[in-house]
């Protein structure tokens, strides 16, 4: 059975188990059981934050600069990336400060759903932060020690590092530099199957925290996450049915209806795989064959994407933290909104291109407020259907900076017919190496 039929079983169960049996059932104590079960899930997402993160976001950027004569080529891309991104985030904060999913007549959520408690530390941690507090939160960038960093996963201060030496990585001329890159590359790699495995028994982790939410609470928190979800799905189709279509037509200069019409066959395969390296190969086919991207640009764009752009994710990770704040009741000051607009953008970058990888992003954001990992329970009751639906996105807007990028570079051809066609393909790559 594939992943999603069994976290979407797992639901089921969890539903069921949640809403007949409660907390307990003939001596047994079934929260107790569901806690054990959903902090070692938890746990196993903490334990991946670090060098996922970190491997990622420097390979991410010593792949930018390594392009030798495409230089132009990587600052445009990297600038539509940080753009759309932007864009996605920006679309967020907007949407749910404007529809409050986490307020339910007027009372936070947690006045009428049993929720993880908050403790009075971390409200007060959070509770009247002024512009000053901002800045000092991100004096935290700049770490004095990166190994005690590291330990105490101050994100902000690796983060940060991680990019700086992604950069530095790129300036070296030492015959040792690719060394260092390819550690990284293969320090990525080997956390993304790790994630893998963690995403396996992801069905019992998602079964344990369900169904410890529905003991708690029962069936009526049904609801309010009805309201999460909607308030993500309008996100989302803000972003891919105006923001991209807009700046398709007004940058590339050609009709967004072609080129939905182009990538169509990947954003199928990016909703049932919710995996954005899982869709690249279809993905490069759709432009190169149906959107007539040239294959040096594609084949550029369009991996990098894969890695550092994730427009849905980004989306989806600002949406779902300010739900819980606002799940809390906690009142979010503009400069700590404006920081978890900076952390969705900076840790949207190191998510890796898996299913449902983004939990790690959410849980790096929520530790840095100061808000209960617990929480993210209530987001797996509709996580699945909204990972497949940011993971479409994020291709989405793969695809797009492909076309932007390719258009930026004077390639007329693009989305003039987008018809498959492959003995033109082939003329064109021929074209293209003479």
């Amino acid at each position: 059975m594939a992943l999603h039929w069994q976290i979407v079983t797992a639901l089921i169960a969890a539903f069921i188990m949640g809403a007949l049996f409660g907390t307990e059932a003939a001596g047994i104590p079934l929260g107790s059981i569901y806690a054990f079960v959903g902090g070692l899930f938890l746990d196993a997402l903490k334990m991946l934050i670090v060098p996922l993160i970190v491997a990622s976001i420097i390979s991410g950027v010593a792949s930018i600069g390594s392009a030798g004569g495409v230089g132009a080529l990587a600052g445009r891309t990297a600038i539509y990336y940080l753009f759309s991104t932007t864009l996605a985030v920006t679309t967020a904060l907007l949407v749910m400060n404007t529809l409050l999913p986490g307020v339910s007549d007027g009372q936070p959520l947690s006045e009428t759903v049993a929720l993880p408690p908050i403790g009075d530390e971390v409200s007060g941690r959070l509770e009247g932060k002024e512009l000053s507090e901002f800045f000092n939160i991100l004096r935290d960038m700049v770490p004095a020690n990166i190994v005690a960093a590291g330990a105490e996963a101050q994100m902000l201060g690796l983060i940060f590092f991680a990019i700086l030496f992604g950069i530095a990585l790129t300036r070296v001329t030492s015959p040792k530099q690719q060394v260092v890159k390819d550690f990284w590359a293969g320090v990525q790699d080997v956390m993304i199957q790790i994630t893998h495995w963690v995403m396996r028994v992801a069905p019992i982790g998602v079964f344990a925290l369900v169904a410890g939410v529905i003991a708690e609470s029962g069936l009526s928190v049904l609801l309010p996450m009805l309201d999460f979800f909607m308030a993500v799905v309008i996100g989302l189709a803000i972003h891919a049915v105006v923001v991209l279509p807009l700046v398709i037509w007004l940058v590339a200069r050609r009709s967004p209806i072609r080129f939905v019409q182009a990538i169509w066959p990947a954003l199928l395969v990016a909703f049932s795989t919710s995996s954005s390296a899982g869709t690249l190969p279809v993905t490069l086919n759709a432009l190169t064959q149906r959107a007539r991207v040239s294959r040096e640009t594609s084949s550029f764009v369009l991996p990098l994407g894969a890695t550092i752009n994730m427009d849905g994710t980004a989306l989806y990770e600002c949406a779902a933290v300010l739900f819980i704040a606002q799940a809390y009741g906690v009142d979010l000051s503009l400069s700590m909104q404006v920081l978890i607009v900076v952390l969705a953008l900076v840790t949207s970058i190191g998510v890796a291109a898996v299913p449902s990888a983004s939990l790690v992003a959410i849980a790096l954001i929520l530790g840095v407020l100061g808000l209960p990992l617990e929480a993210m329970g209530l987001l797996l009751v509709v996580d699945r259907l909204l990972d497949m639906l940011r993971t479409s996105v994020n291709v989405y807007s793969d695809a797009t900076g492909a076309v932007v990028v390719a258009r930026l570079r004077g390639e007329e051809r693009v989305l003039m017919d987008t018809r498959p066609d492959e003995a033109e393909a082939a003329e064109d790559t021929a074209g293209e190496r003479s």
